[in-house]
């Protein structure tokens, strides 16, 4: 007989748990060295407290209530707790802080889709540092763990949140129009964005200009010539590309098109992409208001990486398979 699982929901057997725990071992290993003490939270949070975040775009896959009637969720990320313990467990502690964690978090997401619910995460939080320094900081962990797992076709796009909405604010869009825009950069469709430029009604000009800016993708010579109203993202990002060190700064890919989901990010933005993967293995960013909304007003930035996503672009480096291992450790769903 075959019992059912929850959609979005798989069971992992030995051999890829020893994979896993190896993995998770080797980052560990790398986060305590630059610093960063491992921390972990419940996996339920109270609705309330994770409202603070504002995270329409990564809802809670599950609700529950407890004895008193208050709604409680299973975490949608690590970061929002994190910045719950901060407040009020290190309200006086003196920053910079700095924790990794190794957590399941789950997502709601629609059925059928073959995407999961339940992700395991690793990551860290740097709070209190505040960028380009901070900023620095986070992608040179990140390079280093990704390189001690030995992954090695990875590269890492960089990027500004607040490029685009600035853009879009100095030529006037409509308010109505912009969340219709960033969808279209999230997901990279640039045809769609195209589409709704054009039944905007904005000037030729200024839709040439939301049309060319977030293509500009390369190194640091890209952000030569950019538009005056992107010009605070852009001297961030040089301020930031600046402070990497040689092997970390050839990872990084400057994308001033990169826009997250999540939308407590304030500044930069990362992803890594490796081409044995079809999607993101993990990302982060600056979020330097997110704490004031907890009690304590501290710069941060931070990643999570999905170890599940980074299994499946180690071995598909290894053997050329990555799409086929995906479809594999997915259930047939990609």
């Amino acid at each position: 007989m075959i019992h059912p699982i929850p959609s979005g929901t798989r069971d992992v057997l030995p051999d890829e748990t020893r994979e896993v725990r190896a993995i998770t071992a080797t980052l560990l290993s790398v986060f305590e060295r630059h610093g960063y003490g491992e921390v972990y939270t419940p996996a339920l949070e109270y609705e309330s407290v994770l409202a603070r975040a504002d995270m329409a775009e990564a809802q809670p896959a599950y609700r529950v209530f407890d004895e008193s009637g208050a709604v409680l969720v299973l975490r949608s990320d690590m970061t929002v707790p994190i910045a719950r313990v901060v407040a009020s467990r290190y309200a006086s502690s003196e920053p910079p802080l700095r924790f990794c964690y190794f957590a399941h978090c789950y997502r709601g997401v629609r059925p059928q889709r073959g995407q999961p619910r339940e992700l395991l995460q690793a990551g860290i939080e740097l709070i209190g540092a505040p960028a380009p320094h901070g900023t620095a900081e986070a992608l040179t962990v990140l390079c280093h763990a990704l390189d001690a797992t030995g992954l090695k076709d990875y590269r890492i796009g960089l990027g500004d949140a607040s490029l685009f909405p600035a853009l879009m604010a100095s030529l006037r869009v409509p308010e109505e129009l912009r969340p219709t825009l960033l969808d279209s950069l999230v997901l990279r469709d640039f045809v769609g964005l195209e589409q709704a430029l054009a039944e905007s009604g904005l000037a030729g000009e200024a839709i040439e200009l939301l049309l060319s800016v977030p293509q500009r993708r390369g190194g640091p010579e890209i952000l030569a010539g950019a538009p005056a109203e992107a010009d605070s993202a852009v001297t961030g990002l040089r301020q930031v590309h600046e402070l990497l060190e040689r092997a970390v700064a050839d990872r990084v890919i400057l994308d001033l098109g990169l826009v997250r989901n999540i939308g407590y990010y304030t500044g930069a933005v990362f992803e890594v992409y490796d081409p044995a993967l079809g999607a993101p293995i993990g990302g982060g960013g600056r979020y330097d208001e997110l704490l004031g909304r907890f009690g304590r007003q501290l710069p941060a930035v931070g990643f999570a990486l999905g170890v599940d996503r980074l299994h499946i672009a180690l071995a598909g480096e290894e053997r050329g398979t990555g799409a086929l291992l995906a479809r594999e450790m997915s259930g047939g769903r990609t």
